[in-house]
């Protein structure tokens, strides 16, 4: 085994048996580096990545291939999930050098950690317009020792250039609401009328996207925007990229009608994804946009729950075909946990077979894409073919019969499917992943609360998943006397100093949190870790917060990320917080701090809006103003109130219930709250805009035509 075998990342575990003789980023192999004269060959990727796989078994197992690279250049692997900072660097290199990026990343650097080339996977040999790997290592051991002035030259000039990389200069104030009008037409244009989504294949779930264009619903009535994000949510829910079997989503579609999944599974996925889907079901007060929601977590409950309370990372999409499960050595597939013959369905299921193959489009001799994926022939990918209704007129059934039969069925499956070969589990637990589930969790418990089963709310279970979450990671990642936050956590270590992101989407998990269970002590943490934050990584003279600290000597630059993507940047989500706790603790710079963000991203939002999508919505609520809807009182009388409060889609709503004891506690925290009072001994709700609050209302009915006539104006 080689130096990774003693490493805690279960990506860098996966190569600790490569002959190429690995190290983890470090002074180990940069000291060899410099000590031997030789460039160092980054490799970057992540444990679920599918053609990081197919790296390894290819060039990175190939003896071969594994004793030139070691000969002649000094091999470091960086799991991209722990160590961003060093991932996003050079993904700006191979981003600006090659016009595009992803993993896994390969780049080769100077001793002194300068990048000279760089690109994504490389086949052992050249094929698909794709140099071969060993060529490459061959050409660039060459150019190291017989062109080696020109290699340092062309790192130097273009690590200067990357560093030095002119942002857009703030705009002279925060953008107006036209811009956000603008922003929602820029989706309208990109919007796939036949199949839903944005662009073409393939389709990645960016639930920021949907989360502003419901925003701009409630905040301007674009019903437009409304139905774009409606369609693009009921299209995920039905295709392949959702598990029908296990809940929760794959990573993306490789096509445009969202049939056919990439099949690794991602925690900020689930996470931003359950946010989408509970916010459509209360836009629509549809239930199956509420059914997607707890399928998802009821999947993280069940497969990504640490013991200690923790969320981990991903699943694999591959894995060893049932059918070669008894083989030695037999090679992991794309898929093939989920693939399905419809013989063995017919006997699995007997006289429920035709029913579900129908409803999934399962086809005898497979609906699988054969090319490029031979492993996928004669096999099925589960998608929804036809609804309820049509199934229960073709086969006589009744709704409910049918749903019942399938449901059957499914746990049929389910059950069957949990014996075969199991994809990889990613178990380490990430601060910033782990606080975007907490807030999902917790969002749940608020908009599922009134609904009640044998006597308790649905609400419940989640809530609880979002408070253990969270007390695990103030106990093991936040060391309160040194105000660290630690980003990974596996197998007892917890390591890694917290990035902006970590503290931003725990910020906002909390803030999440302390709406459903409005404990004091979930406010203070957040309001501390956004203090800590600040210090850290806010940049006084440009706007905005910096990914990193800048004290690592090993990160060649600091960067501010400008773009929201599969996960949002750690400025947009700290705008987004910002909003949330100037309304509850009013720090004076916060408000401040705000506004430069906004006008920092300001250029971005007025020429590129739907690059920024997390952004926009932070415009969009900062535009709208923020209400806070505070119920007083305790029992029964300020349940129906925040019933009444929680049943109505409200994006700019601050929403809290206390009784006289939490009052207390949290006016040192949240002193707008200290003077409100239960009227004439009940409960009472206030309604509030900017801390101008409308009298206090004292029945449900009241409060919803409060909530409707604020809405109105």
């Amino acid at each position: 085994m080689n130096r990774l075998a003693r490493e805690h990342s279960p990506y860098l575990l996966q190569h600790a048996n490569n002959p190429v003789d690995w190290y983890a980023w470090g002074d180990e192999a940069f000291s060899r580096a410099q000590a031997e004269d030789k460039p160092i060959f980054l490799s970057v990727g992540y444990s679920t990545c599918h053609w990081c796989h197919v790296m390894e078994h290819e060039s990175f197992e190939d003896e071969g291939i594994a004793a030139f690279l070691n000969a002649h250049f000094i091999p470091v692997k960086v799991d991209r999930e722990e160590r961003p900072d060093v991932d996003r660097v050079y993904m700006a290199f191979v981003q600006g050098t090659t016009g595009s990026g992803g993993w896994p990343m390969s780049v080769w650097l100077t001793p002194g950690l300068k990048p000279f080339y760089g690109g994504t996977y490389f086949p052992p040999a050249a094929k698909w317009n794709r140099p071969g790997f060993i060529d490459i290592l061959r050409e660039l051991h060459k150019a190291w020792t017989t062109k080696r002035d020109g290699v340092e030259q062309s790192a130097n000039g273009v690590t200067e250039q990357l560093k030095n990389a002119a942002h857009a200069a703030p705009t002279a104030g925060v953008p107006p609401a036209s811009v956000l009008t603008e922003i929602a037409g820029q989706f309208r244009t990109a919007f796939d009328r036949r199949h839903a989504g944005f662009g073409n294949a393939p389709k990645f779930p960016r639930p920021s996207e949907l989360l502003f264009l419901l925003r701009e619903f409630a905040r301007a009535g674009n019903s437009e925007a409304r139905d774009m994000a409606i369609a693009t949510l009921g299209a995920m829910s039905v295709g392949g990229m959702r598990d029908h079997i296990g809940g929760g989503f794959h990573r993306y579609s490789v096509d445009a009608a969202w049939r056919v999944p990439h099949f690794e599974k991602m925690l900020y996925d689930q996470a931003q994804l359950v946010l989408a889907y509970l916010e459509g079901a209360q836009v629509t007060g549809e239930g199956s946009q509420l059914e997607v929601a707890e399928d998802t977590l009821r999947y993280v409950m069940r497969e990504m729950t640490d013991p200690a309370g923790g969320f981990y990372s991903a699943e694999d999409a591959d894995s060893i075909p049932p059918e070669h499960s008894a083989t030695p050595g037999a090679h992991k597939m794309e898929g093939a946990f989920y693939l399905w013959t419809a013989a063995e369905l017919d006997e699995l299921l007997g006289e429920a077979s035709p029913l579900v193959k129908k409803r999934y489009g399962i086809e005898p001799e497979g609906n699988a894409p054969s090319d490029p994926q031979e492993e996928f022939i004669g096999k099925n990918l589960l998608y929804v073919a036809q609804s309820i209704a049509e199934l229960a007129d073709e086969f006589g059934y009744t709704p409910d019969q049918t749903l019942d039969a399938l449901n059957g069925a499914r746990l049929r499956m389910f059950q069957a499917r949990i014996q075969r070969p199991r994809p990889q589990l990613d178990d380490k637990v990430l601060t910033s992943w782990n606080g975007l589930m907490i807030g999902a969790f917790a969002r749940a418990a608020r908009v599922l609360r009134a609904m009640v089963s044998d006597g308790e709310s649905l609400g419940t279970p989640y809530l609880d998943a979002a408070r253990r979450a969270a007390t695990f990671l103030r106990s093991t990642m936040w060391n309160a006397e040194t105000r660290t936050l630690l980003r990974r956590y596996r197998a007892g270590d917890a390591d890694i100093d917290g990035y902006a992101e970590d503290y931003a989407y725990l910020i906002f998990g909390l803030l999440e949190l302390f709406q459903a269970d409005p404990q004091a002590e979930w406010l203070q943490w957040a309001i501390e870790l956004q203090q800590r934050q600040d210090e850290l990584f806010w940049d006084d003279e440009g706007g905005g917060w910096f990914s990193t600290t800048g004290q690592d000597p090993t990160v060649l630059w600091r960067m501010k990320e400008d773009h929201d993507g599969a996960e949002p940047s750690a400025t947009s989500v700290s705008v987004m917080n910002l909003i949330v706790l100037s309304h509850l603790n009013g720090h004076p710079v916060w408000a401040a701090r705000i506004e430069r963000s906004l006008k920092l991203f300001g250029q971005r939002l007025e020429q590129v809006g739907r690059a920024v999508p997390m952004m926009a919505a932070s415009l969009s609520a900062y535009t709208a103003g923020v209400q806070q809807i505070v119920v007083v009182g305790d029992g029964e009388p300020a349940e129906a109130l925040l019933d009444a409060a929680t049943s109505v889609y409200c994006p700019f709503a601050l929403v809290l219930a206390l009784t006289p004891a939490q009052q207390e506690a949290l006016a040192p925290l949240a002193p707008f709250v200290a003077a409100m009072r239960p009227v004439n001994g009940e409960a009472a709700a206030y309604v509030c805009h900017d801390f101008a609050c409308r009298a206090p209302v004292t029945t449900p009915e009241a409060l919803t035509a409060l909530l409707a006539s604020s809405e109105d104006k």
